[in-house]
């Protein structure tokens, strides 16, 4: 039989082809040294970042090829389908869906950042997986409300959140644990009338005070977060 022009293909087929040949090139990127520090710290790939983006960057928006290649249950492969997506293009459940399938965390904090956050499905996201059992997809709701805490705190209820990290958050699992944190810091940094009680809770439970810590960097431990930042905001 013939092969088929292009012309005659389907949109399935050129894409079939397209991700076979994308996968093709993510495979020549691999390397083994940039693999190795990269499971350090739970991804299980070894693609230069810069060069994801300069591939991204190449292939442009193409959904169908996101959908496929995140499909493909490989983490370089999808987290170029996060940066070529269309993020309102996806439904709610995709989203969910996708969620729980992100387990490493280059993944699950890209999924969130570039594609869930551009959704218009976003704060019903947040309100579900806020008390998700799953730790890591408890951990989503709360960078998502987060990021209210900072942008958009209407209706939030910031004493309430500061009731929750200071009940939870030392025992917390390690990636809910660091996302609590982070709103603790937020609600700290961005709201003067809560930060004397968050600095407070920040001491009492000393999560990530002996963080190691790179030279120009601050600390993630909240009170020293929340201080330095403050400072910079006023600036001291």
């Amino acid at each position: 039989m013939a092969e088929k022009s292009v012309a005659e293909k389907t949109v399935a087929e050129v894409t079939a082809e397209v991700t076979a040949e994308v996968m093709a090139e993510l495979a020549v990127l691999e390397d083994p040294k940039a693999r190795a520090v990269n499971e350090k710290h739970g991804d299980d790939h070894g693609v230069n970042l810069g060069k994801l983006r300069a591939l991204a960057k190449r292939l442009k928006t193409q959904q169908e090829l996101a959908v496929r290649l995140w499909e493909t249950d490989d983490t370089a492969a999808r987290l170029l389908a996060l940066l070529i997506c269309r993020p309102k293009a996806f439904t709610r459940d995709e989203l969910d869906a996708m969620m729980r399938q992100a387990r490493t965390p280059k993944v699950h904090d890209w999924l969130v950042s570039y594609v869930v956050k551009k959704s218009p499905h976003a704060d019903e996201l947040r309100l579900a997986w806020f008390a998700d059992p799953d730790p890591v997809v408890a951990s989503a709701g709360w960078a998502l409300t987060t990021e209210r805490v900072a942008k958009k705190p209407e209706g939030l209820d910031l004493a309430g959140l500061l009731d929750t990290v200071e009940a939870e958050m030392k025992d917390a699992p390690d990636r809910l644990q660091w996302a609590m944190n982070h709103c603790l810091a937020q609600i700290g940094i961005a709201h003067a009338e809560h930060r004397t009680r968050a600095l407070g809770i920040g001491e009492r439970l000393e999560v990530l005070k002996d963080y190691p810590t790179s030279p120009g960097c601050t600390s993630p431990y909240a009170p020293v977060w929340i201080t330095e930042m403050v400072r910079r905001q006023h600036g001291a």
